[in-house]
């Protein structure tokens, strides 16, 4: 690795990739991409004429019914492949109506197809189980019993087919329509911050929360206060209309639970969501109450203010990555685990699969997108030189990487439940955390980036959960009646105070805080996988250190599976039961070991 430069105001990060999105399309007006969507509908005219009523007597045929399966599976591709374009086209540039009106576009016209092939897995699931359990040995059907086990999850909640073609149509103008309000709304908002000359989006005034000068860390958090209260009435509306969206499915489909369908999507059982939220709160005193502590001290204050929290160390100067370097770290640290790995992301890096700079309505955060297994995956990103954006690129590779191992399971199996979808991302995230660590030799910056890593995993983990607690909070209270913003608020301030400590002075304007998140509003509960994958990775980075027999092998053959097998099934190989509340504190404790190391290292000074 080069030498990092030190922070500047405007870090010259050098060349950075912005995303070629022609191996989906080459332009929202191209001719394919209305052949495509021609050839969709005709599909599935097709396979509704074929098979609408007919599939309990096709079944009698496994091979017959696998050929069936097939063509749906081709026809889901190619749509995927359609959505994917018109949500990374639009994402580069959310402020943009016409990439909004082509992204509402061609999402209609894909819910128009859609509907007409409901009936499609409701009739799988009316398939008497001796039937199908003789068809799935044929060879042809084989292959799709994984997913036919998930389908038949499903049965209990799935209403009849009138009404799941109007639940689907309705959800353009009632999930779909504030979903996409809340992104753009977030998109187009201003902050103007003390000492800049020009109000900034979203990520560089968040970013400002990390920055070494206390001064600008309390003008971008007075600044995201200020925003988010003048725009507090609006989401406020978008929560309680989101959260009764979901209670009205919820109730219909027989959801008992507020986080039941969530638990559903992702294969995981409640028990084992509870023993992780019982096993993390546990947690907190040992965890990020005393880190506060030891931070505060560090930086000589009796308490962090909420902007101090992600501070950098004060007695060194945080490092500044080039993309060049960035990508050197990660690539590297992959390819020590195995060079399988580094190729194949390298490839996102030769091949324009990433749009990494910060630009004017682009959409915020990082993600990778896994599109469809007949294309690849693409990563977004908004880089801005620090270590915890080099990790996050660690992070999201990881997921590209899983992506591209699991497209062999075709696209009704390579989808990954989001519990182990967040375990290929945090494990290359510490690859590339010990990598960086075994390369630096002074203490005080070995100091700096081990608690930098101590607060990413308490970022991971106990806010994940404190995310996960706020949103219960929010969903049962909903039920209840319409929600204002002070009790909204006060939940915040609640789970907030809860996890983080006695440590932290939550100033005036960080009640509103909840407003930016956009899990919340685009994926209800997806915030406890993070801690899953945090705490399971933790396990598993523990016997590859330990050099478990054929831990690399095993853990691709993880990657690879993609949907196709349960979760127990996936850590049965490595020894590991989520089911254990053991399992967990075994994550938690490695946490706990970094604490110690720093307390160890503060004493030792």
């Amino acid at each position: 690795m080069t030498t990092a430069h030190l922070a500047s105001k405007t870090p010259d990060l050098g060349p950075m990739p912005v995303w070629d999105l022609s191996d989906l399309y080459s332009a929202p007006d191209a001719p394919e991409l209305t052949q495509d969507l021609a050839r969709a509908e005709r599909s599935a005219q097709a396979i509704k004429e074929q098979c609408q009523g007919k599939l309990a007597e096709i079944a009698k045929d496994g091979d017959k019914l696998g050929t069936v399966i097939k063509s749906y599976e081709d026809l889901s591709d190619l749509m995927g492949k359609l959505a994917s374009y018109a949500g990374l086209y639009y994402y580069a540039n959310q402020a943009d109506p016409d990439r909004a009106k082509f992204y509402g576009d061609t999402n209609e016209a894909l819910t128009r197809i859609g509907t007409d092939l409901i009936f499609f897995e409701l009739e799988l699931n009316q398939i008497d189980e001796a039937v199908l359990a003789a068809a799935v040995k044929a060879p042809k059907l084989a292959k799709y019993a994984p997913w036919l086990d998930d389908l038949r999850r499903e049965k209990p909640y799935q209403l009849e087919e009138r009404l799941e073609r109007l639940f689907t149509e309705k959800g353009q103008t009632s999930r779909g329509a504030f979903s996409r309000l809340f992104n753009e709304t977030m998109t187009t908002l201003r902050f103007p911050v003390e000492g800049e000359a020009e109000p900034l989006t979203l990520e560089p005034t968040l970013n400002l929360l990390s920055h070494s000068d206390g001064a600008r860390r309390k003008a971008g958090a007075e600044a995201l206060a200020k925003v988010f209260g003048e725009n507090v009435r609006l989401f406020t509306l978008i929560t309680n209309t989101l959260a009764k969206d979901k209670e009205i499915s919820d109730r219909w489909r027989g959801f008992k639970d507020v986080a039941d369908s969530r638990h559903l999507a992702n294969r995981v059982e409640a028990p084992v969501v509870d023993a992780l939220v019982a096993s993390v709160r546990a947690a907190y005193p040992r965890l990020s109450h005393r880190y506060y502590v030891m931070k505060a001290r560090w930086l000589g204050m009796e308490k962090l203010n909420h902007w101090d929290r992600n501070a950098p160390l004060p007695d060194k100067p945080e490092r500044i990555f080039t993309w060049q370097e960035a990508e050197h770290t990660v690539l590297a640290a992959y390819g020590q685990f195995a060079p399988e790995m580094a190729a194949t992301a390298k490839e996102f890096f030769d091949k324009g699969w990433i749009d990494a700079p910060v630009r004017a309505g682009k959409a915020q955060g990082a993600f990778s997108a896994s599109t469809v297994p007949s294309v690849h995956p693409y990563v977004l990103m908004n880089y801005q030189g620090k270590p915890r954006d080099v990790m996050t690129l660690a992070h999201e590779l990881g997921h590209g990487v899983h992506q591209m191992l699991a497209r062999e399971q075709g696209a009704l199996l390579a989808p990954t439940p989001l519990t182990l979808a967040e375990t290929a991302s945090v494990f290359g995230e510490m690859l590339t955390f010990r990598a960086l660590l075994a390369d630096t030799k002074d203490l005080r910056e070995k100091k700096a980036m081990i608690a930098g890593k101590v607060e990413d995993m308490l970022n991971t983990v106990v806010r994940q959960i404190a995310f996960y607690s706020f949103e219960r909070k929010v969903h049962e209270a909903r039920r209840k009646g319409e929600l204002t913003s002070e009790q909204i608020n006060q939940f915040w301030l609640d789970v907030q105070t809860e996890s983080l400590g006695p440590a932290i002075d939550f100033k005036p304007g960080y009640e509103v805080f909840w407003t930016y998140i956009p899990h919340f509003i685009n994926s209800p509960f997806y915030v406890y996988a993070y801690a899953f994958g945090d705490c399971l990775v933790n396990s598993l980075y523990g016997l590859y250190q330990e050099a478990h027999p054929g831990f690399v092998q095993k853990y691709f053959d993880l990657l690879k599976a993609g949907g196709s097998k349960h979760h127990s099934e996936l850590l049965a190989p490595f020894g590991l039961d989520a089911r254990d509340p053991e399992f967990w504190n075994k994550g938690l404790r490695v946490i706990e070991g970094m604490i110690d190391e720093l307390e160890a290292m503060e004493k030792a000074a």
